[in-house]
Formats: structure tokens, C-alpha cells, sequence
């Protein structure tokens, strides 16, 4: 006698969310300003403004871009500014931190747009494997965003899930 193979998993009204879907397509660079410092660690103006001024911005076109400066050199707020408005024509988004800083700024910005009825009173999984750089913070904003409408809160896959919350 042959028994009939069930996939419950596709059967179950168990609605999957994919942050790795949500990831903004664009490459991504870091401009460190070490080497626009004295020695690495200090700020002379003069020098700094003409680095800006002979900088080839257009390798930044429709990029996203983290600015940081390597070195333990403290940096004037003005500094960043200044760069950040040579970039502006160029980049699609500019932030002062690393590479995380950046996507982290990237999905705050896509979940904060993100309509969440149709999660509304059904189990969410929220994937946790991706094979791009989702950070950490996503996630988190993921369920802040998710589970007021959910009925319940999984993370992991269909077959292996850690429960995070379930309505009452």
C-alpha cells in the first residue's frame, strides 16, 4: 500500500517574509577620508577642501556610500557635510558609518514605506537565511513592524522555526 505524501508546509496558511526581497539593488562603497588627514589623523582645511574639490565624484553614480574615517582622527561634523554634499548629485544615499551603518539605514527606510496588511492575523515566518548582507538591526525592525498586525511571529524556515510571539 502507497501512502500519499503531504506537504503540509505549502498547505498551511503560514505567510513567509523575506527581508532579502526587500534589499535595495545599488552597489555599495565605503569612502574612508583617511588619506585626505595629515598623517592620517589630522584635518588641515586647506588640504582637506582640495581633496573634495579634485575628487572624481561621478564613481559614486547611483551608488549607496558609507563615509568613515579609519583612524582614530577627530573628525569635524563639517567635514562629512562637505563631502556629503559633493556626493549628493552622485549617490543614491550617503551615511557617516560603515558598510552595516549603511544597510541598516537602507531597510530602516524600505520598512518604514512598507505595507503590512497582508500579514495582518496570519503566522509570519521571517526568513533568517539570505545570501546578502541583511544586518542584524533588520530584523529586529522587521517584527517591531510586523507583529502588531500578525497572529504570530516565527523566525527560521517552514520546517525549523523559533516562535517569537503569539497573540492572545
Amino acid at each position: 500500500m502507497e501512502e500519499k505524501i503531504i506537504n503540509r508546509v505549502a498547505q498551511s496558511k503560514l505567510v513567509t517574509f523575506d527581508l532579502e526581497e526587500l534589499y535595495p539593488k545599488g552597489e555599495r562603497k565605503v569612502l574612508d577620508i583617511k588619506d585626505w588627514l595629515h598623517e592620517g589623523f589630522i584635518l588641515r582645511e586647506k588640504e582637506f577642501r582640495n581633496h573634495v574639490d579634485t575628487h572624481n565624484w561621478s564613481e559614486y553614480q547611483d551608488c549607496y556610500v558609507a563615509l568613515q574615517c579609519s583612524t582614530d582622527a577627530i573628525v569635524p561634523g563639517w567635514a562629512f557635510m562637505l563631502v556629503a554634499s559633493q556626493l549628493q548629485p552622485y549617490a543614491k544615499k550617503v551615511v557617516v558609518g560603515s558598510l552595516e551603518d549603511l544597510e541598516t539605514m537602507l531597510y530602516q527606510s524600505v520598512l518604514d514605506s512598507l505595507d503590512v496588511s497582508p500579514y495582518t492575523d496570519k503566522p509570519v515566518i521571517i526568513k533568517g537565511c539570505s545570501h546578502k548582507p541583511v544586518p542584524q538591526n533588520a530584523y529586529l525592525m522587521a517584527i517591531e513592524k510586523i507583529q502588531p498586525v500578525a497572529k504570530s511571529v516565527m523566525y527560521g524556515e517552514a520546517c525549523s522555526s523559533v516562535p517569537l510571539y503569539k497573540r492572545k
